[in-house]
């Protein structure tokens, strides 16, 4: 099977309402909407870094396409279509078709149309750009804080990061507690709806990537506040509630891979309802950095750090 044979037989698709040009030619033509403004984020995948060689290629293809959707769930953005740019070792058809299927269920959730992109020979390599709009004015950004503000996380954290340390066999959990947070860390769900309700609401807002302590540590530095963290009042699962307390701020504060939204609000703001529930989980101050205290208000020491491609 050759590469475009291969595009032709797994990618290429009708173009929907709003592309002119998609999967097929030099570029992908779109037609922007009137009084909104582009949103364009690009994340790379490489396997032995990102996943496991073992993964499951729908879930791969899920994923892939989630961890950008998530880029533009924190800025407020609606989907509008994306590239991939995929290296693979061979042309297994079996494998390209669960990845294919996985990624196209999901934009096809969202209604985010592969538009273009490359194929080629090589190591396992993903790279997907994702396009998205919002009203002028309107993007959800990281600048935005305010003292005062209080901090509200969506869903649960931590999660993805104990299915790696089960990986890693530094932990072991029962099949269906295992099961539960390697659905969280394979199969991450995009909070799109959350930062579209959440445009003129909230002050600022991030995904949970590479860990909520350099993840609001990037908001509060493009801010220029300080903020106060309450550990106790991170919102776990049953699952990782259960583990020892170390473990539990390690995988909450530092593990990365949740894809949640952290955001800001002022105090009293009524928060939207889109079926994901909101936790406070701190408060912005004046005083530069962050500081990460108990449901008392001491002090927690903990030594940990976010991930950092070229540190970790």
């Amino acid at each position: 099977m050759g590469e475009f044979d291969l595009i032709r037989r797994f990618f290429q698709r009708p173009a929907p309402a709003g592309v002119d040009v998609g999967v097929g030619d030099d570029c992908a033509v779109l037609a922007p909407t009137p009084g909104q403004r582009w949103l364009v984020s690009s994340d790379m995948l490489v396997e032995g870094r990102h996943f496991l060689s073992t993964v499951d290629p729908a879930r791969l293809g899920h994923k892939a396409l989630a961890v950008n959707l998530s880029d533009l769930a924190a800025c407020g953005a609606t989907p509008r279509g994306f590239t991939l740019a995929l290296a693979l070792p061979r042309a297994d058809e079996a494998w390209l078709a669960g990845f294919a299927g996985g990624l196209l269920a999901l934009a096809d959730a969202h209604g985010c149309p592969l538009v273009g992109g490359d194929t080629t020979q090589g190591p396992l390599n993903l790279c997907i750009t994702v396009f998205g709009e919002a009203p002028a004015g309107q993007a959800l950004l990281r600048s935005g804080a305010r003292v005062g503000d209080e901090i509200w996380v969506s869903g649960t954290l931590g999660d993805a990061r104990l299915a790696l340390e089960v990986f890693r066999g530094s932990v072991a959990l029962d099949g269906a507690g295992f099961a539960a947070v390697r659905e969280a860390m394979e199969r991450p769900t995009p909070r799109l709806a959350l930062g579209q309700a959440l445009r003129g609401l909230a002050t600022s807002a991030i995904d949970v990537s590479d860990g909520l302590l350099g993840d609001l540590g990037h908001v509060l530095a493009a801010s220029g506040v300080g903020a106060r963290l309450d550990v106790d009042a991170l919102p776990r699962s049953a699952v990782l509630a259960s583990q020892p307390v170390a473990l539990r701020h390690l995988c909450g504060l530092a593990g990365g891979d949740d894809y949640e939204l952290v955001f800001t609000a002022p105090p009293g703001a009524r928060l939207p309802d889109v079926g994901v529930a909101l936790t406070r989980i701190g408060v912005i101050e004046a005083e530069p950095g962050l500081r990460v205290v108990d449901g008392r208000g001491e002090a927690v020491a903990h030594g940990l750090q976010s991930f950092d491609h070229f540190s970790s």
